[in-house]
């Protein structure tokens, strides 16, 4: 420990000497009165020292508070001092930012950052998974490759930093790059092993009997990590699994779908949803958040386009190019991280080479990278078809439409432009007609406007704010940081990221009387979420927390806000439903709250708990409200816009919403120990529970019923029960399915180099009418012709002409909404 001095006027020394019973302070004898009067004092002290003190907002130690008894007041008094003395310390923060000062207290960098949650524990220990750590003049090596970690294998001491939801390994408390992130992930179920117990930290035994020891797993990764004695370890094992289990998010167990994420909005949290139809609403909405960007942006993307107009006409938008907006806010200190899929270059044209290196040039604040690794992973066939855009983790978009080359669209769905006003050069696009060949001149037209229409594009997008933003966000760091570790572990260039905490840190004051009984203002501070500024990685050191105060139990000060308790009952309540014990803070030993993943587990709990009454929540958005008028429809805005009346249906309203992130992932995309398929089960819960009808459009529709081992998920099978228990009730229930009369590739269906296009064809056929396997036979064979009142198959078409003096044309309309 190093030593630091300080000085201060000599009365105020004197002052807390007395305080703390050291002086010339005779001993004094109090009767109960006193007592009862001496604790009216301190409590003036307090509410004084809480006003007047010099410190940074929500910097401070909590307000000690005095014990009840006669016996306790000088203690009382001395810690009333202490405080005193230690919040004015803090107020200096030429000393609080100094190494002795955050060595002594043990935080780090990260500790002053209140967008990744709360400070839990910090502390140096030995790992051995890392590349040796160059010191500062230490340029020795043990060879000269520069290129492989080949000094891996030798223990070394880091500081680690636990949060809410991963662990960080710095190589100094000062650092601000990470060495290694842990984020924390579903883990497999116990093999019975552990008496049901789902772990993130276990102890481990050492050979030699003065090394203590302990394992972090997550994923499909398991850390060695070593500390200087038994009760470390002991300190380490409890902390980790505390931060990992606890709710409501418990990320290293299955939420509802088996989803890592929890339902969000069951309380005001502030989760906000807003739909938009077609390219043209939600590119201009995705511009306006780019424009207001002001920390960083995560892009992941199937195609992404830098040469796309995010507005129209694109001669008078030239601003709103996405390379443009992306170089003006990287311009401006904006952190810009885009992932690429990297495709099997044989079977597909979207050339994300290119798209690289055209992002790599824009500035040096824009990092890109593609995945997966082909030769690596060995996967081929498959791809990550999600769509995210995420700003300053405060808005987040997703659904079917990728930031590139023919999804700018309305509801019109135009199959021409000629002269080109609308779909410059590339971007007038028809996969069936003619994929590009050649990037390198994108306002060169790859298909001749004057005999072949482009081909229309109809697709959904949704914005969302609030804690289901992070959730987003998150997983969006999980596979950023999975693909760092595999693609580009040396390059400094490319870094790696933490996940932001979902809950809002209030002030070290924030269960007072003042914040919590005044009900109007936090109905202010929700509805001021919309033009809320985002949190910063840039954070001055004025707007930190240093210090967030702990409980004895183990609970951090914001669980005692009433909304937080709230919530943790709503999650004793939902893990009482699931046949399991609540968690609680401090334990080793945790129950699986999910015993198993069947799909009687999925049963709607949130029903026995509802906090509103509008609605049930199915696993999707749900609108806080019931009925709107048409008035309302043609009133409603969009953040700070008022939507046109030609915007009228394609774009939602934002508003507070029930929801859940779900998703797809495996080893090989995000590094998860097990493969998460929480989409097809609250796919699966939602036909199930459907009543009336269930429409479905899609980009391909190719499924298998129960007890077919080529096609394993279960769509079908769930539509398929669902009709025949309508059938069996005798009550009316429709199934209607948009799908494209033919897949998006080039070439005629018996051209020879279409063989893509006739597999996908046959699949198709065989999932919905040819062969024992399909539904439509399935249905005929119970219930013959009536077999199309419950189910029927549709394709979206457009009319037009090319040019004014063209003739009549038509063409199909595309969907590619994320399976």
């Amino acid at each position: 420990m190093k030593y630091f001095s300080l000085s201060f006027p000599k009365e105020t020394v004197k002052e807390w000497i007395q305080n703390l019973g050291l002086g010339d302070t005779a001993a004094v004898v109090q009767d109960d009165d006193e007592v009862e009067d001496d604790a009216v004092h301190l409590q003036q002290e307090e509410n004084i020292s809480a006003k007047n003190r010099n410190v940074p907002s929500r910097a401070a130690l909590p307000i000690i508070r005095p014990a009840l008894g006669r016996q306790q007041s000088i203690s009382d008094r001395a810690k009333v001092a202490m405080q005193g003395y230690l919040n004015h310390f803090l107020g200096n923060l030429d000393i609080v930012n100094s190494p002795e000062v955050c060595k002594f207290l043990e935080v780090s960098r990260l500790s002053f950052l209140p967008e990744y949650g709360p400070k839990l524990k910090e502390d140096y220990v030995s790992v051995k998974h890392l590349p040796k750590i160059p010191k500062s003049g230490d340029d020795s090596r043990c060879c000269a490759c520069k290129w492989f970690s080949c000094c891996n294998g030798n223990w070394q001491k880091v500081w680690v930093v636990l949060k809410p939801g991963f662990l960080a390994f710095l190589g100094d408390p000062f650092d601000t790059k990470p060495l290694d992130i842990i984020v924390f992930d579903v883990l497999p179920p116990s093999d019975g092993n552990e008496e049901g117990r789902v772990l993130l930290a276990k102890e481990t035994k050492e050979p030699n009997p003065l090394r203590f020891g302990f394992t972090v797993s997550s994923g499909s990764r398991t850390i060695n990590l070593r500390v200087k004695s038994s009760v470390k370890v002991k300190d380490w094992v409890a902390a980790i699994n505390d931060a990992g289990l606890r709710p409501p998010e418990g990320w290293c167990y299955p939420h509802r779908f088996g989803s890592f994420s929890p339902p969000r909005g069951l309380i005001e949290d502030g989760s906000q949803v807003q739909w938009f139809v077609d390219g043209q609403a939600a590119f201009d909405a995705i511009a306006s958040s780019i424009e207001e960007a002001k920390s960083e942006i995560f892009i992941a993307g199937w195609w992404l386009c830098p040469e796309l107009y995010l507005r129209r006409p694109f001669h008078t938008h030239a601003s709103s190019r996405l390379d443009i907006l992306l170089e003006a806010r990287a311009k401006q200190g904006v952190q810009i991280y885009i992932l690429l899929y990297k495709e099997v270059a044989l079977a597909l044209k979207i050339n994300s080479v290119y798209s690289k290196r055209r992002l790599l040039n824009i500035h040096e604040n824009v990092k890109v990278l593609r995945y997966p690794d082909h030769f690596s992973t060995g996967v081929y066939l498959w791809s990550h078809h999600e769509k995210i855009l995420i700003v300053d983790n405060r808005i987040c978009y997703l659904g079917g439409l990728d930031l590139c080359f023919g999804r700018f669209d309305n509801h019109n769905h135009q199959i021409g432009d000629h002269p080109p006003l609308i779909w410059p050069g590339k971007d007038y696009y028809n996969p069936r007609e003619s994929e590009p060949n050649s990037w390198e001149d994108t306002m060169k037209d790859e298909v001749d406007r004057s005999k072949y229409p482009r081909m229309p594009w109809h697709d959904v997008q949704c914005a969302l704010w609030g804690p289901p933003c992070k959730d987003v966000a998150r997983h969006f760091v999980q596979r950023w940081n999975y693909a760092k570790r595999n693609k580009a572990l040396h390059e400094e260039t490319i870094p790696l990221l933490m996940p932001h905490h979902h809950m809002v840190i209030p002030h070290y004051m924030g269960h007072s009387r003042e914040v919590n009984d005044d009900s109007k203002q936090q109905e202010n501070n929700l509805r001021g979420l919309k033009r809320q500024e985002s949190l910063s990685s840039r954070s001055s050191y004025q707007d930190i927390p240093l210090l967030l105060p702990q409980q004895p139990d183990g609970l951090d000060n914001f669980s005692r806000n009433p909304k937080m308790e709230i919530n943790q009952n709503l999650a004793e309540q939902r893990s009482k439903a699931n046949h399991g014990p609540a968690f609680s803070f401090r334990k080793t030993k945790v129950e699986h709250p999910i015993p198993d993943m069947q799909m009687k587990a999925f049963v709607d709990d949130i029903d026995s708990c509802q906090t509103r009454g509008d609605g049930n929540y199915n696993g999707i958005a749900q609108p806080a409200f019931l009925n709107i008028d048409n008035e309302w429809w043609e009133a409603q805005e969009r953040g700070d816009q008022i939507v046109s009346t030609e915007e009228v249906g394609q774009v939602g309203p934002r508003t507070p919403c029930r929801c859940q992130v779900i998703r797809s992932v495996g080893q090989w995309s995000a590094g998860t120990s097990q493969t998460e398929e929480s989409i097809h089960n609250a796919y699966f819960s939602l036909i199930e529970k459907a009543e009336h009808f269930i429409y479905i459009e899609n980009q391909f529709f190719i499924s298998g019923l129960s007890g077919d081992d080529i096609i394993r998920n279960r769509i079908l099978d769930a539509l398929y029960r669902r009709i025949m228990r309508a059938h069996k009730e005798n009550k009316c229930f429709r199934v209607i399915i948009i799908i494209p009369l033919l897949p998006g590739f080039q070439g005629g269906i018996d051209d020879s180099g279409a063989a893509s296009v006739r597999a996908l064809m046959h699949w198709q056929y065989r999932t919905i009418c040819r062969g024992p396997s399909s539904i439509l036979q399935n249905l005929y064979d119970i219930m013959g012709p009536k077999a199309q009142d419950y189910i029927s198959f549709y394709g979206l078409r457009s009319y037009g002409r090319l040019h004014e003096s063209g003739s009549l044309a038509t063409n199909q309309v595309r969907l590619c909404f994320c399976e």
